[in-house]
């Protein structure tokens, strides 16, 4: 059995998850990692996605976070996340009703700028998405 180390992961609502974990994959913004005890010291940001993480005991917790930023040691892992949703709490329907909102108000930008912050809500809209509906889980 893999040995285990600290995870936290921290919104700027609440503490979401601080558990003992075995393993945790994380959704960086250079493409996914994957942290084990005694990982190399590094930071990154995050991009919207799942974080999964695997608790001692084999538990698997699955949270959708809306970037933000890892910072992981030899000693573990923390997240601080701009935005922290256990995926079992993500409701599909109410979230294409956002994403059809949100693809109206891309349609409708009147400058790029405008448009191009439109167009990253939609894109983080359609992460929240994906991960209501986990292909393989």
């Amino acid at each position: 059995m893999a040995e285990g180390f600290k995870f936290e992961l921290v919104s700027p609502a609440r503490l979401v998850l601080s558990e003992e974990a075995t393993q945790v994959v994380v959704p960086g913004s250079e493409g996914d990692f994957t942290m084990l005890k005694g990982h190399s010291p590094f930071m990154t940001t995050v991009r919207p996605g799942v974080v999964e993480v695997t608790v001692s005991g084999g538990r698997i917790a699955r949270i959708f976070v809306r970037g933000g930023f890892a910072d992981a040691s030899p000693a573990g892992l923390t997240i601080l996340a701009e935005q922290a949703i256990p995926v079992e709490e993500l409701k599909a329907d109410v979230i294409a009703r956002e994403i059809q909102d949100a693809e109206e108000d891309v349609a409708d930008a009147s400058t790029d700028e405008v448009k191009r912050v439109a167009q990253e809500k939609l894109d983080q809209l359609r992460a929240v998405f994906a991960a209501t509906t986990p292909a393989g889980h």
